[in-house]
């Protein structure tokens, strides 16, 4: 595992998970929400999206956690190991709210520096709609991967939990 791709729905624990991975493995972390978005919530454009996520690829090791469906080919073609966080939408959203409340008026440390921490009725219901709109299409994706990747689908925090341990025990 040294060029891993993390995706899932908003709130389901990808720069947690990112994070803990990187410091176990001693491989770099990196954020697309806190490298593809401006400050004051402005999205960079998609050719410098893709530009972006270009240069992090071709390091030697990477962890990049983050959907963002327009460029997401770049991260799960050239990463050997792709971890789903398939969570249960409302454990997603839970997690949201409180991310929301932790962070109220500031920015989280995964994210932009200035673009506070914020939910709309768009973000909330994208969440609930993740696992009949966006799952199916991150599935075929994943499924239409050559056989070399390794493919990691955890769908509970128990099932985090016992992936971190035997990735410590492995290393």
């Amino acid at each position: 595992m040294n060029r891993i791709a993390l995706i899932g729905s908003g709130g389901s624990g990808k720069s947690t998970l990112a994070m803990a991975i990187g410091k176990v493995l001693g491989i770099e972390v990196w954020h697309l929400d806190a490298i593809l978005w401006q400050p004051n919530w402005v999205l960079t454009p998609r050719e410098v999206q893709k530009q972006i996520q270009a240069l992090l690829i071709e390091k030697k090791s990477w962890i990049i956690d983050g959907n963002y469906q327009g460029t997401l080919d770049i991260r799960l073609n050239a990463a050997d190991t792709i971890i789903f966080l398939d969570m249960p939408r409302t454990l997603c959203l839970y997690r949201v709210l409180k991310r929301r409340l932790m962070y109220h008026n500031r920015s989280r440390p995964d994210m932009q520096k200035d673009c506070k921490e914020k939910i709309d009725w768009q973000f909330l219901k994208w969440i609930w709609d993740f696992p009949s709109q966006k799952r199916p299409q991150m599935q075929q994706k994943l499924a239409d991967l050559t056989m070399d990747k390794r493919i990691i689908t955890l769908k509970s925090p128990q099932e985090v939990k016992r992936f971190l341990a035997d990735l410590k025990d492995q290393v």
